[in-house]
């Protein structure tokens, strides 16, 4: 598996406050009194250093698993600051958004960052955020998606209403813009009504890349028609194989090209100097979680279910299709506990660190040999890295996988453009409103 390759994995760091796996906040080096922000500027930095492609911030408009979270934008914001090349995806939900508002944030943040700014479009999966926002009930799973389809063509379109070379700064003739180079929008549809134009001018990548994370039937088709990248969760090689061929198929038949749109798995790995030390420490992190956390993951993951009024070692029950909740997600994770016979104490405890995502746990060569072969496979085009915690986790990435693949040839060793389109191989956006 050591023959270097003609294309290259692109590869970003999904970042949570104390790592990915449910416990990583009991752990033993996990620093629970630092500054948040610090603590982020410190892995960041660390990222940018390994040549990652991104940083990768989720959100939610709720406190979730008792976990206070920083807004992303304005934390992407901040590290815009402290950085120069790595890539900056914050999440922003079209369920409790109005487009206007995410267009002229990601805008302003993509221009803060000289054009590596990305979007990462949802409809939100976590019930509970209906009731902040005046709502007894969360929207359902076709309106959610109906809603997200028209909002991204708003967000685009107010992003497309300016032109590149608009500015013409022209203090003789008094003339900021060439004439029509900045446009209306006048957007009249089922959900929005947004006259434009938007109040922040495009960026050297043209406006925000745009990432997509459903994989059910209804976020395949968005994904197909809006993303320049997925993320999504297959726990394995032929599952991820179906779906990459599938979006592929989808971009091309709708006269995209394939190439245009990059699949980004999540990869949940725990990497140490030995397969032994690997299971270790992954050990250490299983050992801390606590049944009423898990049980409350699944719930949550599963379709927003109360599950404790179930035998934990007893199999999973029957469920109705989740209405509120990511129906991929619930489809995955019923499959693997029917297919491995799981209780749902077990279901909760392989979900624990990858919550459904691939995950490999081994030495440096283990895991680059897995995502070369799922990258080589057609199974995806690169990787979302999900650390256990922080700040082992990442660094262990970092610092062991990341130089292993360079050495393969299958990743960079420097960066070669200021963007976050030129690091993904993704072409700059023309404008789509005249």
């Amino acid at each position: 598996m050591n023959a270097p390759s003609k294309r290259q994995l692109n590869i970003g760091a999904f970042l949570m406050r104390h790592g990915h796996h449910v416990a990583a906040w009991r752990h033993p080096d996990t620093d629970l009194e630092g500054n948040v922000f610090q603590v982020f500027k410190r892995q960041v930095l660390a990222a940018e250093k390994a040549c990652l492609d991104a940083v990768f911030f989720a959100d939610s408009v709720a406190l979730t698993n008792g976990v206070p979270a920083l807004e992303p934008l304005t934390l992407l914001s901040a590290l815009a600051a402290v950085t120069e090349h790595i890539g900056l995806i914050g999440t922003a939900t079209t369920t409790y958004n109005e487009p206007y508002h995410v267009a002229r944030k990601f805008a302003s943040l993509d221009a803060i960052s000289q054009g590596r700014a990305g979007w990462n479009l949802v409809t939100s999966d976590n019930a509970i955020e209906a009731q902040n926002f005046g709502r007894e009930q969360h929207v359902g799973h076709a309106e959610r998606y109906a809603r997200a389809r028209e909002f991204y063509d708003v967000v685009t379109g107010l992003w497309n209403g300016w032109d590149d070379d608009a500015a013409v700064n022209d203090k003789a003739h008094g003339q900021l813009y060439r004439p029509g180079s900045v446009r209306r929008l006048d957007h009249h549809g089922e959900h929005f009504s947004v006259a434009g134009p938007l109040n922040v001018a495009r960026s050297a990548q043209g406006h925000p890349v745009v990432v997509q994370a459903g994989s059910s039937e209804a976020g395949r088709t968005l994904a197909a028609a809006t993303a320049d990248v997925v993320f999504t969760a297959h726990p394995a090689l032929p599952s991820a194989q179906a779906f990459y061929r599938d979006i592929k198929q989808r971009v091309a038949a709708i006269g995209r090209d394939p190439d245009a749109l990059k699949i980004m798995p999540g990869l949940f790995a725990v990497v140490g100097q030995s397969e032994a030390e690997a299971q270790d420490k992954f050990a250490v992190l299983q050992e801390l979680v606590q049944p009423e956390v898990g049980l409350a993951l699944l719930g949550r993951m599963i379709g927003n279910f109360d599950l404790s009024g179930h035998d934990i070692d007893g199999p999973l029950p029957e469920l109705p299709l989740t209405n509120d909740g990511q129906r991929s997600r619930q489809q995955l994770l019923t499959n693997l506990a029917q297919g491995e016979n799981l209780t749902i104490r077990q279901l909760y405890q392989r979900i624990a660190g990858g919550r459904g995502h691939f995950t490999v746990i081994g030495t440096k060569q283990t895991v680059a040999d897995q995502m070369q072969q799922w990258f080589e496979e057609e199974a995806a085009d690169g990787f979302n890295f999900m650390a256990p915690q922080l700040p082992g986790g990442l660094d262990d990435f970092l610092q062991g996988v990341v130089p292993e693949l360079q050495r393969r040839g299958l990743f960079r060793t420097a960066y070669a453009g200021s963007t976050l389109r030129g690091h993904l191989g993704l072409p700059k956006p023309g404008r789509a409103h005249a």
